[in-house]
């Protein structure tokens, strides 16, 4: 959990995503489009990506990815994240941790 708790903290958009995964390109294609440089941890491509999986899960993210992690607080998955979008809560929320400046 600590490892998972570090890596969210470490920019202000954090996605764990896996590379095949095509709701996780979906949702990083989104917080591109925005201008947001999110950090994108690959959980199939990083050492014990299986273990942060399986953390994830814990923390109610199901599917397990893509899972967005938003000033550090766990959002959700894509539907959290679309949700927010088409309510227009999401730039706010990005504008609010310092991910987009416009």
């Amino acid at each position: 959990m600590e490892r998972v708790t570090n890596l969210a903290s470490e920019k202000p958009v954090v996605i764990f995503s896996k590379s095949s995964c095509c709701m996780s390109h979906t949702i990083k294609t989104l917080f591109y489009d925005f201008g947001v440089n999110p950090a994108v941890h690959e959980l199939d491509e990083i050492s014990r990506g299986r273990e942060i999986e399986q953390t994830l899960s814990r923390l109610g993210c199901n599917p397990s990815v893509p899972a967005v992690f938003i000033g550090g607080e766990f959002v959700g998955g894509a539907n959290e994240v679309m949700s927010l979008h088409l309510n227009r809560s999401l730039i706010p929320m990005l504008r609010r941790v310092g991910a987009l400046w416009v």
